[in-house]
């Protein structure tokens, strides 16, 4: 099973050494990123959803990480999570699968520390 707590702890960790260094691109870009999920003309559930299947088709598996804990912060239904999903296999095609499977590990995986952490407020 994956190990949410240690990517949520390696997250944090590598993102303070990198807003650290220093460098003004790299904050900007982290800058910008976070802005992006505020909700403006859409909603914040609506934005991280967006982020899920896109970072599907894109085969970014931290990414999809990322996305797949928030949406279910946010309240998303395991159903609901397997409709975005199965957008994003229809537009990145079978190569997306490998990625389905670990987002489905880590929806199990949130689903089970739900149980003592509801909210998930270890997490990110």
């Amino acid at each position: 099973m994956k190990n949410l707590e240690k990517f949520n702890e390696l997250r944090h960790r590598m993102n303070e050494a990198i807003l650290g260094c220093g460098h003004l691109g790299l904050k900007r870009f982290w800058a910008l990123d976070s802005r992006a999920y505020e909700p403006n003309n859409l909603d914040e559930k609506t934005l991280e959803l967006l982020g899920l299947a896109t970072s599907m088709v894109l085969r970014c598996d931290d990414c999809v990480t990322y996305h797949v804990v928030r949406c279910i912060q946010l309240g998303f239904t395991d159903e609901e999570l397997h409709d975005a999903l199965n957008v994003a296999l229809v537009v990145g095609g079978s190569i997306t699968i490998p990625h389905i499977r670990r987002a489905f590990e880590t929806m199990e995986h949130c689903r089970e520390l739900q149980k003592t952490d509801p909210e998930l407020e270890s997490l990110l």
